[in-house]
């Protein structure tokens, strides 16, 4: 740290509680100023001497008592009426800053550096120690300091910078906040080659990095090393450097990153301002960013969460309802009169973002998202983060999509999850991505899973997995669970075991849901996605409508066939299986059978032909035609059923003989001569159990 001694001679002021003297004196003290209720007995000489502002309130002073003194007997004036009493309003700075501004005046030794210059500086100006009253005065010599030494160093500046909010009115005048934040923003943009002063550098991303023994690096672990010895000239210095970086590694880009993080949010948003008009990468704003919030923010960073109550990998354990530590914390967290601040600085923080996709991880986003929900920020900064989420949702993971409600911590019978703001974030997401790629990417009539970006997919999945998981609460609505699961697209999803399972987790947290609903959620599943095992739970599960039931078993028994080799499939039932395993049986059909390991991997693929429902149940009552399965089933090696996790030797079920078992006395004893229709809509008809 830079620092400038100014006056000769010793200190010669003693203070006592408020009371400021001038010690070892004969003169009598003729002027008391006070300044913040802290009183300076001084004398009238030197302080004139520096100060045009005193001169000017003491000389009207002597005018207004000189008016008065034609009324009054001057011959009665007390020894007391020579102490003049002066009173300093809205002073700027401190009871320091005036008192180094006295000793200034009297020639006192003192010293100025980074922490105080502002101060002074702004003190200097109220007073008006300018050069018009005498050559060299104090605001001439704290310029040149200012300049030559604050301006130059890198924590000086911010230091200087940060010792300002106190008194910003006076500061802004002086343009002191405009020098540092230009000073500042200045050495930013310099090239890290050529940094050669001390800077902080806590973070592990660069393990590997050495830092140059003029960097001075502070870190928590060890304290810095010794600053060298300065260079006798410019050649030393200059050859120095160029050894020391020919030795050690470079410094990292983003070294400026911490220091500025002391910085309160007004001053932080300046300086940013700044350095991304100075043409900072958006990756290193992005970093700068991150890094405040964490320093500023609970609840963002990783260690220390105020915001997820409980285990963050079980966020279903439902702590915060039991009034846990989890519910208390929370409860303190949103009644804190620090919460307005800290919402301040997180809406200034999202103002800053880059508009660069990838400038903020996702994870560090959704942790901003989950602050912003538990501070109860602006609306629009909500929005915003939704919007920036949605830009590389395929980032996120499912521990980061696990938005707590600000209502669980207090109401037990509110959500448990956030479910909007994740709806939110989604919409955003499936805009941008298909209106980018629909049109040169997936053709309306056929999807096939080539085709589909693998992000896609992986949102998909990371969908299936959130809505397992909000499924646990028993008090989310059938229509949060729907308006989740609907807008994936039905390429996205080439298997729907996932979505099985998100369910049948909610079926069974639901147990008294109408039969309606369970219908209505379980349209949302395609029973010819779902794997072998999928299907033989979902056979066995009572919590599903039995038609569901009848369509798993139905799709089960083709895909036991195809595993079988049996590839000679009625046309009716062909017309059932989705696009890639019609395709699958005619080239096996044309003698280029695939591998049966290929054949299994088919129920995976992706179709969004729509299957008449009327169509449907014909097939499954048409005795004779599916009937044909059962009769070359016969003919089958028993080892494909046990590879299928089927009982060997169990023959396929006619359609007749399958519905006769689960619906006991419904079936006529025409059936098989004619169709059943349950459930047929008037007028189009349409599949009941695809997503419109």
């Amino acid at each position: 740290m830079k620092f400038m001694k100014l006056g000769s001679k010793p200190d010669i002021f003693k203070t006592c509680h408020n009371v400021t003297t001038v010690a070892a004196s004969e003169l009598v003290s003729d002027i008391c100023v006070e300044v913040d209720g802290h009183k300076f007995l001084l004398h009238k000489f030197p302080l004139l001497s520096k100060s045009e502002y005193l001169n000017k309130t003491l000389k009207k002073r002597e005018t207004s008592l000189q008016n008065k003194a034609g009324v009054l007997n001057n011959d009665s004036e007390d020894e007391e009426d020579s102490l003049v009493i002066l009173r300093l309003c809205e002073f700027p700075g401190s009871v320091e800053s005036f008192e180094m501004c006295a000793k200034f005046c009297y020639g006192i030794t003192f010293t100025l550096n980074a922490s105080n210059v502002s101060a002074v500086r702004c003190a200097a100006e109220y007073l008006e120690m300018t050069e018009t009253i005498e050559k060299s005065n104090l605001i001439f010599k704290l310029e040149v300091f200012f300049n030559s030494s604050i301006l130059r160093g890198w924590k000086d500046s911010i230091l200087c910078l940060q010792q300002s909010k106190s008194f910003i009115p006076w500061a802004e005048h002086l343009k002191l906040l405009s020098r540092c934040v230009d000073s500042i923003s200045c050495k930013t943009a310099v090239d890290p080659s050529m940094v050669d002063w001390s800077f902080t550098y806590t973070r592990p991303k660069f393990p590997c990095f050495q830092p140059h023994p003029r960097h001075n690096i502070e870190c928590s672990s060890s304290p810095p090393p010794p600053p060298p010895p300065p260079p006798l000239n410019g050649t030393a210095h200059s050859c120095s450097r160029h050894h020391h970086h020919q030795q050690h590694q470079p410094v990292p880009k983003d070294w400026w990153v911490e220091d500025i993080c002391n910085l309160e949010i007004a001053l932080y948003s300046r300086v940013m301002v700044a350095v991304k008009a100075k043409g900072a990468p958006w990756d290193q704003v992005g970093e700068a960013l991150r890094v405040y919030a964490m320093w500023w923010l609970p609840g963002v960073s990783k260690e220390h969460s105020a915001i997820q109550a409980g285990d963050p990998s079980a966020p279903t354990s439902r702590m915060m309802r039991n009034h846990g530590p989890g519910l208390k914390s929370a409860e303190s967290f949103v009644e804190t009169s620090s919460s307005k601040q800290w919402a301040l600085i997180l809406e200034s923080l999202v103002s800053l973002l880059p508009s660069e996709k990838g400038s903020c991880s996702c994870s560090f986003l959704l942790r901003l998202l989950k602050s912003a929900t538990i501070l109860n920020a602006s609306q629009s900064s909500k929005l915003e983060l939704a919007h920036r989420i949605g830009l590389q949702l395929e980032e996120a993971s499912l521990q980061d999509l696990i938005i707590l409600s600000i209502q669980s911590y207090t109401d037990i019978n509110s959500l448990l999850y956030d479910v909007d703001l994740v709806q939110l974030v989604l919409e955003h997401y499936l805009s941008q991505e298909l209106c980018q790629s629909a049109p040169a990417i997936y053709p309306m009539q056929s999807h096939d899973d080539h085709n589909t970006p693998s992000k896609l997919l992986h949102v998909a999945k990371l969908i299936d997995g959130y809505l397992v998981e909000i499924a646990k609460d028993p008090n989310l609505p059938l229509l949060k669970f729907v308006q989740i699961a609907e807008p994936i697209p039905d390429f996205a999803r080439p298997v729907h075991d996932g979505l099985y399972l998100a369910i049948d987790t909610y079926l069974k947290e639901h147990p008294g849901m109408p039969k309606s609903d369970r219908k209505r959620i379980c349209k949302l599943m395609d029973c010819k996605k779902l794997s072998m095992d999928a299907c033989i739970h979902a056979c066995q599960n009572d919590r599903l409508p039995l038609r569901v039931v009848v369509q798993v078993l139905f799709f089960e028994q083709i895909q036991s066939a195809m595993s079988g080799g049996l590839v000679d499939l009625p046309e009716n039932v062909r017309a059932l299986l989705p696009h890639s395993q019609k395709i699958s049986l005619q080239e096996s059909a044309n003698g280029s059978m695939s591998s049966r390991g290929t054949v299994e991997d088919d129920d995976n693929n992706n179709s969004d032909a729509t299957i008449d429902e009327d169509f449907k149940l014909h097939n499954l009552s048409g005795g004779d035609s599916v009937g044909n399965i059962s009769q070359e089933r016969g003919n089958l090696h028993t080892e494909p059923m046990k590879k299928a996790g089927l009982k060997t030797g169990f023959p396929l079920l006619r359609p007749k003989k399958l519905l006769s078992r689960l619906f006991p006395g419904l079936l006529a004893p025409d059936y098989s001569k004619k169709p059943m229709k349950l459930g047929s809509l008037p007028g189009k008809r349409t599949n009941p159990y695809s997503i419109p």
